[in-house]
């Protein structure tokens, strides 16, 4: 059987429960030595690492002329559902941006001001897939935010990647990749802008950089192997619960790909699908992987306990091809994405529903979201008190800086109330 089947509560999909974002040893190592040469002889540095890995001689940033070339490359169709996908993403982004806030309370104004971003960083990868999709779902947020200038990095510019980032309004790009793309971005060069956020996903060298940079910039988050879990009773189609597993088993070779449902006859039939799906895939390889060593279906005694696994899992995509989906999804609390019904696929949510398809993995939907146009924007608290307030407040804030020990703020307040 290509999809093992595991029972709630029983230690194999107990297993399930650790996918963690730590890396190969000797990876965070080999980066920091990157960022630390990066940091110190800026372009010299890039140069020196992408000659190593990229085969690739400067100068980095894509001109004009080669953009406008590239973008021009792509056939109608492709352009055309690039072009819908963006006017979709941007109009669901829009809706997002928040107010400032403004109170006045007992002489006391309170401000919240929200302000974008200066600059900031897109990680676009190459390689074994094309991810023009990827460049839409953070530059967009970005500048519906405000954000001044956006930067893109990627190891290989794309026809495709180009068109995206022209109609998404990145400013630069720049054909870099791996852990000294990140340390350019996060340190500044001569060349590439120092920026003040960076987002995007990337292979463990990639996520290494970020998680390693943290502080010096904003990140996104650490992105580990991308994951489907998909609850379905026994009336849903096992053809298509086994194309959504592989929609998201194929994108490589440690992605999960989880069914859960009340019917083990469901199971055993979308594993025959599975099956029967693989033979004409182009990536059977990576997908045959994903699902043999990653894929399970968990069989569940009701609908009230497949939910209760699902909010244990937190999964970055959680499909609902059941009865009274809505239903269920108004129980399901830690998700970065749900999909609601059976024509709900998750592949729409990659491309084109509008949605950000940017979304914490890991079991990281316990506390964390998808990519938004609040990543690209900062608060400042302002704070401005009358005289009045301020001679009333300055008792109660001397008592309570005596409590923590901290005699100077307490006579910082209790000095104006004997002016």
């Amino acid at each position: 059987m290509m999809l093992r089947q595991v029972r709630a509560g029983s230690p194999e999909a107990t297993a399930m429960l650790d996918r963690t974002t730590r890396f190969e040893d000797g990876v965070d190592d080999a980066v920091a030595e990157i960022l630390e040469a990066v940091r110190t002889r800026g372009d010299e540095a890039v140069a020196e690492y992408t000659r190593r890995f990229d085969k690739r001689e400067p100068p980095y940033e894509v001109d004009r002329a080669r953009w406008d070339a590239l973008a021009a490359q792509v056939a109608a169709p492709v352009r055309a559902a690039l072009e819908l996908a963006a006017k979709r993403i941007r109009a669901f982004h829009e809706r997002q941006i928040e107010p400032d806030l403004d109170l006045e309370l007992d002489g006391v104004r309170l401000e919240l001001r929200v302000t974008p971003l200066a600059r900031a960083g897109l990680y676009v990868p190459g390689g074994t897939a094309l991810y023009p999709s990827s460049v839409l779902m953070t530059a967009i947020p970005a500048k519906v935010a405000g954000v001044r200038e956006v930067v893109m990095v990627t190891p290989g510019a794309s026809a495709e990647a180009m068109l995206a980032a022209k109609l998404a309004g990145v400013d630069r790009v720049f054909e870099l990749g791996g852990a000294q793309a990140i340390g350019a971005l996060a340190y500044g060069t001569a060349s590439v802008p120092r920026v003040d956020k960076i987002v995007g996903p990337g292979n463990a060298w990639v996520a290494s950089a970020k998680r390693q940079v943290y502080g010096e910039v904003d990140i996104d988050s650490i992105a580990g192997p991308s994951e489907v879990l998909i609850i379905a009773d026994a009336a849903a189609k096992p053809a298509w619960l086994a194309a959504d597993l592989l929609a998201q088993a194929e994108h490589d070779r440690s992605a999960r790909a989880v069914l859960v449902t009340t019917s083990a006859e469901l199971a055993t039939a979308v594993d025959a699908e599975l099956v029967r799906q693989l033979a004409n895939l182009p990536r059977k390889a990576i997908a045959e992987h994903a699902i043999t060593h990653h894929g399970a279906a968990v069989i569940v005694a009701s609908i009230d306990d497949a939910i209760a696994f699902a909010n244990t899992w937190a999964p970055e995509h959680l499909e609902l091809q059941l009865a009274d989906a809505r239903e269920v999804a108004s129980r399901c609390t830690t998700a970065g994405a749900i999909f609601i019904g059976e024509w709900s696929s998750e592949a729409a949510g990659d491309y084109l529903a509008g949605g950000n398809h940017v979304l914490p993995t890991g079991g990281a939907a316990r506390y964390a979201s998808p990519l938004g146009v609040h990543d690209f924007r900062k608060r400042t608290s302002l704070i401005e008190y009358s005289e009045a307030a301020a001679k009333a407040h300055a008792d109660a804030i001397g008592t309570l800086a005596a409590v923590e020990g901290l005699d100077a703020h307490g006579r910082s307040a209790l000095i104006r109330k004997q002016s």
